[in-house]
């Protein structure tokens, strides 16, 4: 890689030129950046933010092949039942829809990141480099690249530049592109239809297709017909990246071993789903009858593999910058997110996923959490110097 720094030393033009800002941001994608952090520090340690960057991504992987896979997948099984899911017609086909969504998240995100770091002459940052590949990876599979690409540029424009680029956003950019293209273009984001590639094909085809995620299933009918165990592997309909929990645990585990994703955040959110799940159960018996009390019904393991529960607690609701970031307010952070989620999920049969609002709320009300965590390690720590004196 010396030749490389080498040929970036040799052509690094003025800072002052157009292309200054261009050359930096290629430059510090492909080695560590010769500068520090001088404003919103989010991470404090030793390590910088492209190595942790990349540990986030090596995480995702496992969610990213699986997906791959698993978006043509569900394709060929509406037609056959028999076909199989690892083979390489599976991975063409799910990597040609995939990459291209991840090629024009990269571009307009990083294109209006770059158009930042000119006008305000700092450096490019690589805070974009997870959210490049989160984005796609919450999108259903067929959604118009066009409509990936504004909503990237909404939220790098207004959930992040706005407030100062990497380190001082209050929302999570990735759930924030989610967000806009929800409420923008809710027929490509909601409904049975929009969860399976190519699923006008495959209706006129197949007859009874519905297309419908476990969630949806159980949001109309209270039940589906989807076991636990396909749901904990992933053989289900969903967006790209979240319906496998295991690859999802094999990448949460990575995350905790090097210390990048706090377990804190992940178990409390377990936590507070199962709260709220057996609070259900429990209160279930004052419904009447029908899917609702069915849904309601529902084990309480069920809530942590049907969804997205897993992927929003290991790789949304664990963002650095817009997390509670005091340990005990961790604790609390986490575990609203999974009960509100849970909540949202069951009582809101016109969004069956409730996830996404539950975490963006919670990023809002991240600050006060940590607020009032410090102001109550304050008065106890004046209570004691009081006593002593």
């Amino acid at each position: 890689m010396k030749f490389l720094q080498n040929l970036l030393d040799k052509t690094r033009p003025s800072d002052k030129s157009p292309l200054f800002t261009l050359h930096n941001a290629l430059e510090t994608f492909l080695f560590v950046p010769g500068h520090t952090t001088h404003s919103g520090a989010h991470v404090r340690d030793a390590i910088d933010l492209k190595r942790t960057m990349s540990t986030v991504i090596i995480a995702l992987l496992p969610a990213l092949v699986f997906g791959m896979f698993n978006a043509d997948y569900q394709y060929y099984h509406a037609l056959d039942a028999t076909t199989t899911f690892w083979n390489l017609e599976n991975a063409l086909l799910g990597a040609g829809k995939l990459l291209p969504m991840i090629a024009v998240t990269y571009v307009a995100g990083l294109g209006v990141e770059i158009y930042f770091a000119f006008i305000n002459k700092h450096a490019v940052n690589e805070g974009f480099l997870v959210s490049g590949i989160l984005i796609p990876l919450i999108m259903p599979i067929d959604i118009p690249l066009w409509m990936v690409a504004v909503s990237t540029a909404f939220a790098v424009l207004f959930g992040k530049e706005v407030f100062g680029g990497t380190g001082m956003n209050i929302l999570n950019p990735a759930l924030t592109a989610r967000a806009f293209a929800f409420f923008a273009y809710p027929t490509f984001m909601s409904g049975d239809k929009v969860w399976i590639t190519d699923s006008v094909g495959i209706a006129e085809k197949v007859d009874g297709f519905s297309g419908a995620t476990p969630l949806g299933q159980l949001a109309t009918t209270g039940t589906t017909t989807y076991s636990p165990w396909d749901a904990f592997m992933g053989y289900i309909p969903g967006s790209i990246g979240e319906t496998s929990t295991l690859a999802i645990i094999i990448g949460a585990l990575y995350l905790i071993y090097t210390g990048v994703g706090s377990w804190k955040i992940m178990l409390s959110g377990v936590l507070g789903a199962l709260t709220m799940g057996l609070i259900f159960n429990s209160t279930a018996h004052l419904m009447e009858p029908g899917a609702m009390q069915d849904y309601m019904k529902l084990p309480i393991y069920s809530h942590l593999v049907y969804g997205g529960l897993a992927f929003a607690l290991v790789f949304m609701a664990t963002d650095p910058v817009s997390a509670a970031h005091t340990e005990r307010g961790k604790w609390i952070y986490g575990f609203l997110i999974g009960l509100l989620g849970i909540l949202i999920r069951v009582f809101n049969p016109a969004y069956p996923e409730g996830l996404m609002l539950a975490i963006l709320l919670m990023n809002v009300m991240a600050p006060l959490i940590d607020y009032y965590v410090v102001e109550v390690n304050i008065q106890r720590r004046l209570k004691r110097v009081k006593i002593k004196a």
